[in-house]
């Protein structure tokens, strides 16, 4: 058993839920959306498998009981829980058809402490490639140089779906708070 067949989660039935967690730190509305989406992105590039326990994908908010638990689905019409659903499917599929994603390769090449951002890579000896950088702090940060970058050229931001240039082996890129960039190599 290697590092690929680890189990990742953001919770499960022996924890809260995300939204559940985020209120008790009294973290709501977008801001929580945020933060969850931040969570998805770690869960679902990390080396490993992704655990989604059922109502994560959509911003389940009910915290852990004994009694068995219903999924809210009515929660599916408000446009916060359905983004993030959105947001959900389109992780699953960037991880099902890249194949970066599929190996224990990953460098974290990037650590800053004084600005909160963190950056690694996954990559597969085909070719494929791809780069989460993460802010962590409260902060935009426009214009963020993340140097070291893995490889000169052009990149998809999968987040924001646009392309991007790398070179001198450094992005210039912007973050905004409590949010991860994903690119991916083209």
């Amino acid at each position: 058993m290697g590092a690929t067949n680890v189990v990742n989660y953001l919770s499960n039935h022996d924890h809260n839920h995300v939204p559940a967690e985020l209120g008790e730190r009294e973290i709501f509305g977008e801001a929580a959306f945020q933060r969850a989406k931040l969570g998805a992105v770690l869960l679902m590039t990390a080396v490993g498998v992704p655990l989604i326990w059922m109502g994560d994908e959509f911003g389940e908010y009910k915290s852990k009981t004994i009694e068995p638990a219903k999924i809210d689905w009515t929660l599916l019409g408000n446009d916060p829980n359905k983004g993030l659903w959105e947001y959900y499917k389109g992780l699953i599929n960037l991880r099902e058809n890249n194949q970066a994603l599929y190996k224990e390769n990953i460098d974290f090449f990037h650590e800053d402490l004084a600005s909160k951002v963190f950056a690694y890579t996954r990559w597969n000896d085909e070719g494929s490639r791809v780069v989460v950088v993460v802010n962590w702090s409260e902060n935009y940060l426009a214009g963020y140089s993340v140097p070291h970058f893995p490889a000169n050229g052009t990149w998809h931001e999968w987040t924001g779906n646009y392309d991007l240039e790398s070179g001198d082996d450094n992005i210039m890129i912007d973050l905004p708070e409590s949010e991860a960039k994903v690119s991916v190599w083209q």
